[in-house]
């Protein structure tokens, strides 16, 4: 799907939103990419791209947040903490992948085994300090 080049926290956002356009209820994106690399800045950029006008935070200490929108409900995963699939089972985890949510997962690369088909998005650091490389595979590039 390409690769983006973003300067900034609010590019990544923009890029985030326009990648937006392209979901449709039922999509899951798994997020990779180190510790400040930009994944909620993207995720924060989706949900405005699809309407949500509220505040959007990482969902690290809840491990997941849910958001309505006029597209689709969008929920917000955060698996940082998540270092057992096991553990996802009693969270209800699969009951997310309903076809009617869009579903967005940070740290991804934890619970890899248990991902349903996604789209992939993988955020990097780049040179400078707040250049980041942002990699999109549809589900068929994986």
């Amino acid at each position: 799907m390409g690769i983006y080049h973003s300067h900034s926290e609010e590019e990544t956002e923009q890029i985030g939103a326009a990648f937006a356009e392209t979901l449709h209820q039922g999509d899951v994106i798994a997020f990779t990419g180190d510790l400040g690399a930009g994944k909620t800045a993207f995720s924060r950029g989706i949900l405005h791209g699809l309407g949500y006008t509220g505040c959007v935070t990482s969902p690290t200490f809840a491990i997941a947040n849910e958001y309505h929108t006029a597209k689709a409900d969008v929920v917000h995963f955060d698996m940082y903490r998540i270092l057992d699939t096991n553990a996802l089972w009693e969270l209800g985890f699969e009951e997310y992948f309903n076809g009617q949510s869009i579903v967005l997962i940070e740290w991804s690369e934890n619970i890899a085994d248990a991902l349903p088909p996604h789209i992939q998005i993988e955020i990097c650091y780049g040179e400078c300090p707040d250049d980041r490389m942002i990699s999109i595979r549809a589900k068929g590039e994986l």
